[in-house]
């Protein structure tokens, strides 16, 4: 039976991408591995493999297709002996299973509220006794000695496909324990709908008769824009700030920056932020927690997210275990993950994750703002300017200083006021004292 190809979900994120290019041709035979398209995320362009053996019969999908949504079948993949009649024949019964949807779909929302529901695992589709798998998966079972029949395919409409007879055992079959334990599911009271703000054509008729270019959004445009209103609307965001002398940090960076000058290692101010926030998040453990929905997560390393800005957007990709790293490690590490952002060649996994973010603003000058918390970050740390000014020193005597201003934006379900004022604390304690951080 022909098997559809659908549009991956690439990232946690991605609700649908660009498919930038395919690099097969209908008629070309592919094997599980081979890479079949490039396909344009909200954060980058990936390659897209194929899991299975078989012939591209149809390309559904053009090369450039922009919003192509997840799960959208974009080709047709047939089995060896297969031709482009099968998937003719195919084609009225996926019609009907299209339009069986919507009533499947009907018929579950019709359901009398506080009614259970059983979620039964995936069977393999069958027709007549024909148990539906690819050539590689039939050929493992048969080494395997697995009987098919007794195995649940997780491809295209409960299709057999290598990796799950790989997981598969001997004699298994799927038994009640496997199935997904029934749920009592309560409808809430409908909440009110959220302001969404004018319309396209209401704002578009307030500047009629005057000159403007109106620029589409693309992908990442879109999912920043979904994503902070997501996090101004949902996050009860509160702040604190606080100022950092960094006289001692300026003199101490510049001394290792001469030792380290051999090695071609050169840190910025921003390398040690990094480590001073990791440090403090391990000195503070409540604060290197997440927003899980219905509880916080707390973690045990410390994974710190930095944005970095690019045309237009921006990405925070996640230095992991950033307490354990030395800081010319950081540096080193930070320099690739930020030129590779900015070429949109970032792996999800790259980019997902962390308890808090860093966004310093202070190489345009700005000197204080607050920044919006990326959900499920506990927090965020925005990072201003160093500028001169006069303090007064702990002897009383007034003198010139080099002071940074810092906002931690914390979302108040996850972190309260004096967790977080005792972790900013801790940052401040690290940068002002930068030699601790090497202890």
């Amino acid at each position: 039976m022909p098997t559809e190809i659908l549009m991956p979900a690439l990232s946690p994120t991605m609700e649908e991408g660009t498919l930038a290019k395919w690099l097969v041709k209908e008629g070309d035979t592919v094997s599980s591995g081979d890479i079949l398209a490039e396909i344009e995320t909200d954060k980058a362009t990936m390659e897209f493999e194929a899991v299975d053996e078989g012939v591209i019969g149809k390309i559904m999908v053009e090369a450039g297709t922009e919003g192509v949504k997840v799960n959208t079948p974009i080709a047709v993949l047939l089995e060896d002996g297969e031709s482009a009649s099968d998937m003719t024949a195919s084609a009225p019964a996926a019609a009907q299973a299209q339009e069986a949807a919507p009533a499947a779909d009907a018929g579950a929302k019709a359901a009398p509220e506080g009614g259970s529901a059983a979620a039964a695992p995936p069977a393999p589709v069958s027709d007549g006794g024909r148990v539906f798998a690819s050539p590689l998966a039939r050929r493992i079972a048969a080494e395997k000695g697995l009987d098919l029949a007794q195995i649940a395919g997780s491809g295209p409409h409960g299709r057999i496909v290598k990796a799950d007879v790989l997981d598969a055992k001997p004699g298994a079959a799927p038994g009640p324990q496997d199935a997904a334990p029934a749920t009592t599911a309560t409808t809430p009271a409908k909440a009110a709908a959220m302001p969404t703000g004018p319309s396209a054509d209401m704002v578009a008729r307030m500047y009629e008769g005057r000159d403007y270019e109106e620029v589409a959004l693309d992908g990442m445009r879109k999912t920043v824009a979904s994503r902070l209103t997501e996090a101004k609307q949902t996050i009860p965001h509160f702040y604190l700030r606080r100022e950092v002398q960094l006289d001692a940090l300026m003199k101490f960076r510049a001394d290792l920056n001469k030792q380290l000058e051999p090695r071609g290692v050169k840190l910025s101010v921003n390398d040690f932020i990094i480590k001073a926030s990791a440090m403090a998040l391990q000195a503070v453990p409540g604060c290197n927690a997440v927003w899980a929905g219905d509880r916080i997560l707390r973690l045990k390393p410390s994974d710190v997210a930095v944005a970095v800005a690019i045309a237009g957007g921006l990405f925070t990709p996640v230095l992991k275990d950033s307490h354990l790293k030395s800081l010319s490690a950081l540096s080193a590490e930070m320099k690739d993950l930020a030129g590779r952002a900015r070429n949109k060649k970032l792996a999800p996994h790259e980019y997902v994750g962390g308890s808090m973010a860093i966004s310093n603003l202070g190489m345009f000058g700005i000197e204080n703002f607050d920044a919006v918390i990326n959900p499920p970050h506990g927090s965020i740390l925005a990072v201003g300017a160093g500028v001169k000014k006069p303090v007064v020193g702990a002897d009383g005597e007034l003198k010139v200083a080099t002071v940074m201003s810092m906002t931690l934006s914390v979302d108040h379900r996850v972190i309260d006021g004096a967790l977080g004022a005792e972790f900013l604390r801790e940052v401040v304690a690290y940068l002002e004292n930068p030699v601790t951080m090497l202890a």
